[in-house]
Order: structure tokens, then C-alpha cells, then sequence
């Protein structure tokens, strides 16, 4: 789910702020944050896409549509025109009318968010439907996925792809490479407790161990739920790591011990803290926003109060810095919760998300009749907010932050 990246290397957004929402990728040159090449009309964010364009795109448009926001019809197609004839999706193709060749360099995480972003936005049958069958191609024989097809199983991606999986009706467990699924993989990743707390690596080192990983452990809870980017309130009871009932760890049991190592790191102040090599410690917001999905979508909304009001109250600044995909971690955040993200913390993260790109073109029927009936009863709040998604659907300055990003939104 959320902050996808490798060890050896980051991508523009991460380069720039810890934590900020980016698909996990192999090793590639420093990239600027400067933009390299022209911002895509309908693209979220004027940052430099070529690192996570379609990532940050698809979070965008989940994000608007979970918000009850119907995207801009020039948002979602510059995100379908972004798809190879194969299927899979690239982190950005400057130059989409250009057919794919094999110097295109396709991903899992790409494929996936973006299939999430289609399914859930409905009428994108044959587009999710030529993705899938491209991310059942590129399965490796130990059930996972790595960034790129045929590279190394990391939990990262094989958990996204679940999501995408599931969000296109397929179950993930009868989607086997070698008589081995997604959650084999996710088993042979998950720590034992006594060590490490129930987390999950990353994927091993070059030796073969494994090292506890929180943004693989928030993304591994997700993926043995069985759930992807966006998703309610889990039931389970929140309980400390256990031992596992057989051999290897049930998904249900990699869910729990997941999620209960996330509780634990993050008891004493309600966050995580970053663990960028030769940088200073400071909170890392977009893991943290991570592991609230995750906690909420194990135990249910008490089970990550404490780290969803700390997020509430600490992470505007940082998504303000970060542009659209952590504005976007955020709305998914609180609507694992039950909250409102159109009251986080004092600002509307929705609106703010909408501001760094096309304007939405509608709320959808479930919100306006909210805010209909809100209207009626003489709320001033949704008569505020009212007025406001009329200056975004008409003009679109309504919403606009004096600090929108300039770097790495």
C-alpha cells in the first residue's frame, strides 16, 4: 500500500520527503526533483512523473472516488492511456501514442495501483481485464511478485497485486505459479515472533535472511487480508504476535502478527520513525498513514485511534510538501477509520488533493445527498463546503493552497 520503495533507491517524491507515497522499485539513477519533461495535462502533481506517475495517479483518482468525488474525465484517461497493449502499465510514458517496445520498463506496482484505480472508477472492464492476465504472466514461482516482472518476490508487491487482484474478483489464492500462491509468499516473509514480532521483510538480503520492515509489514497485513489500497474496518480482535498453528503461518495469522507488531511500533508516540541510511530520525507520515489502513483494516478503527490522531494532528504539513499521493494516503487513511477527510486536522485533505490537479467533475449521489440534507438542517460547515466544491467544479481557485508544492508535488 502506501510508501513502496526498495532499499537501493527512491523515487522522486521519496528523494525529496521521508515517507511519501511511491511504488517500490529496483535501482535507478538519483532522479531530480525537478520536472524533466512536461507535466501531462489531467496528471496529478508537477513534479518530475517519470519515477511514479501512474502510482500517483491512481492514488488520486481512488482517493477522489472513496471521497465520493466523481475524477475528471481527463484525469482517468490520461491514466488509461498510459496502459501498453499487453496490459501492463509503465511508471509514466511521456509519449503514450507511441506503442510499448521492450525499452518500456513495465511494473507490478504500476499495473496493479492502476487496475485498483480502474476497477473501483467502474466501465474499464477490458483494460483491468488485459492488466490482470499481464500480472498472472509475470508471477514468480514462489507465488510473489517483484517490482519488475521476473525480479525477486518482495512483499510490497506481491501485496499490491493481491489488491488488484481481489479488486477484479479473482481470489488471490487459487492464482498459483508453480502450485504456490500470493500468500505462500507472504508466509515465507512473515518473522517469527519471538525475534522480530510477527513483522514481515521486504525480501531477503543477499544472504538469505530476513530483516523487519514496517512499510513491508503495513503492505503485507493488506495483502493477507486479502484487501487493497482502500478498505473499511477490520474485526479482528487486536492481540500480541502468536506462534503459528502449523508449519507456516496462516494469511490470517500473518495479518495478525503484522498488525500487532505495527502496534507495538508505534505504542509509545503513535507514529513510525524513518530509517533512511545517514538520515536524521524524524516520523515518517506516509508509513505511518500506512500502518493506520493496516491496524484499522485488522482490528478495526480503535485498533489504530493512536496513530490516526497523531496523523490527524501532525502529517498536513508533510502532504502539503509532498503533493498528491500523500494527500491521498490521507483520505484513504481516515476512510479506513470512519473519519472525515474533508476535516482532518483542520483542513480538507480532499479539496487539497483535488487542488494539484482537474477538478472533479461531481461528488457522487451517496455525498451530495449528505450534503444536501446537511444543507437543510442550516449546517454553516457544509454550506461552506458546498460553496466550495462549486468554486472547484466552476473555477477552480476555490480551494487552491497558497503553498500548493513546488518541488515534489
Amino acid at each position: 500500500m502506501n510508501v513502496r520503495r526498495s532499499a537501493v533507491a527512491l523515487t522522486a517524491t521519496a528523494a525529496a520527503v521521508f515517507g511519501a507515497a511511491v511504488p517500490a522499485v529496483a535501482a535507478t539513477p538519483a532522479p531530480s526533483a525537478t520536472p524533466s519533461v512536461k507535466i501531462p495535462a489531467g496528471l496529478y502533481g508537477s513534479a518530475d512523473p517519470t519515477y511514479d506517475g501512474v502510482w500517483r495517479q491512481s492514488l488520486s483518482l481512488l482517493a477522489q472516488h472513496t471521497a465520493g468525488e466523481k475524477p475528471a474525465a481527463s484525469a482517468v484517461g490520461w491514466l488509461t492511456g498510459q496502459q501498453c497493449a499487453n496490459g501492463a502499465f509503465a511508471a509514466f510514458r511521456a509519449d503514450a501514442a507511441t506503442a510499448c517496445d521492450a525499452k518500456v520498463m513495465v511494473d507490478t506496482n504500476s499495473t496493479a495501483a492502476a487496475v485498483q484505480a480502474l476497477a473501483a472508477l467502474g466501465g474499464h472492464d477490458d483494460a483491468t481485464g488485459k492488466a490482470v492476465t499481464w500480472l498472472k504472466s509475470a508471477q514468480n514461482k514462489d507465488g510473489g511478485w517483484g517490482y519488475n516482472a521476473g525480479g525477486p518476490s518482495d512483499t510490497n508487491s506481491t501485496s499490491v497485486v493481491i489488491g488488484a487482484l481481489a479488486a477484479t474478483g479473482e481470489d488471490p489464492a487459487k492464482v498459483v505459479k508453480d502450485g504456490a500462491s500470493p500468500y505462500d509468499l507472504l508466509a515465507a516473509f512473515s518473522l517469527p515472533c519471538a525475534k522480530d514480532g510477527g513483522a514481515l521483510a521486504f525480501q531477503p538480503d543477499k544472504k538469505g535472511a530476513l530483516a523487519p520492515n514496517a512499510d513491508a509489514t503495513a503492505a503485507g497485513v493488506l495483502g493477507a487480508l486479502g484487501k487493497g489500497l482502500v478498505t473499511t474496518a477490520g474485526t479482528a480482535k487486536a492481540g500480541a504476535c502468536a506462534a503459528a498453528s502449523g508449519k507456516k503461518p496462516t494469511p490470517a495469522e500473518v495479518a495478525r502478527n503484522g498488525a500487532a507488531y505495527l502496534a507495538q511500533a508505534t505504542a509509545e508516540n503513535g507514529h513510525l520513525m524513518s530509517v533512511m541510511p545517514g538520515a536524521t530520525d524524524q516520523p515518517d507520515y506516509g508509513n505511518t498513514a500506512d500502518a493506520v489502513v493496516a491496524l484499522a483494516a485488522q482490528g478495526g478503527a480503535k485498533a489504530a485511534q493512536k496513530q490516526y490522531a497523531w496523523l490527524e494532528k501532525n502529517a498536513g504539513a508533510w502532504a502539503k510538501t509532498s503533493g498528491p499521493a500523500a494527500y491521498a494516503q490521507l483520505v484513504l487513511a481516515a476512510h479506513a477509520v470512519g473519519a472525515d477527510p474533508r476535516h482532518f486536522g483542520g483542513t480538507d485533505v480532499v479539496a487539497a488533493l483535488n487542488a494539484t490537479g482537474p477538478a472533479p467533475q461531481a461528488a457522487s449521489g451517496e455525498h451530495a445527498k449528505s450534503a444536501e440534507q446537511d444543507e437543510k438542517s442550516g449546517s454553516t460547515t457544509t454550506l461552506w463546503w458546498i460553496i466550495g466544491v462549486g468554486l472547484v467544479a466552476g473555477v477552480g481557485i476555490g480551494f487552491l493552497l497558497s503553498g500548493r508544492r513546488k518541488r515534489t508535488q
